[in-house]
């Protein structure tokens, strides 16, 4: 029980912290935020990167460029409409005009291309695939409810419109998670080596 420490504890550890940060530390607490936020901007309007990042100084330039690339490489998501396909688009332009291992981007870039184009037509017949076999278990489901409260005979409407059903949605999400799981598990590991390399 003793290991338990009180707010006040906590808070005064972070003070000390804060005193004791190195100068090196200071920057990068203030200047990796001031990345994040023009990464923000350069997702919302036409925002020459370069240009926004040329104002800072030369030792705070690299926090800055940090805060962006991490920004813009969570932004970097499965290509599920062409809205997504834009930011995408948008977000490794950016972080490309910002590294100089131009070779090392583009070769990341194309794991990411090859998981982008997988997930388009392969994935796209498993979803499909998927709701269908989803349906028939759904409206199965529904027939069994209907016999057990109105006895064998009943029989569902042919016309219900399963798909819009709430119990059908939410488990059609929860199969639609677990399809694109293991492309968001490629996606992670991707955004990293873009936000590690040079």
């Amino acid at each position: 029980m003793g290991d338990i420490k009180s707010a006040f504890e906590i808070a005064m550890e972070k003070v000390s912290k804060l005193e004791s940060a190195t100068p090196e530390e200071r920057k990068q607490w203030k200047f990796t935020p001031a990345g994040e936020q023009l990464a923000a901007k350069y997702l919302k309007e036409d925002v020459n990167l370069l240009t926004e990042i040329n104002k800072y100084k030369e030792d705070e330039c690299r926090y800055v460029i940090r805060g962006v690339v991490e920004v813009l490489a969570r932004t970097i998501d499965l290509p599920r409409n062409d809205a997504v396909k834009k930011i995408n688009r948008k977000a490794m332009d950016g972080i490309k005009t910002l590294k100089k291992d131009k070779s090392g981007v583009e070769n990341i870039y194309s794991k990411f291309r090859y998981v982008f184009n997988h997930y388009q037509e392969q994935g796209e017949q498993q979803r499909r695939q998927a709701f269908e076999q989803l349906k028939v278990q759904f409206m199965a489901k529904l027939q069994q409810a209907m016999q057990q409260q109105y006895g064998t005979s009943a029989r569902i409407n042919t016309n219900v419109n399963v798909e819009r059903h709430p119990q059908f949605q939410e488990e059609w999400r929860r199969v639609l998670a677990q399809l694109e799981q293991q492309y968001q598990s490629h996606l992670t590991e991707y955004r990293q080596e873009l936000i590690e390399i040079n």
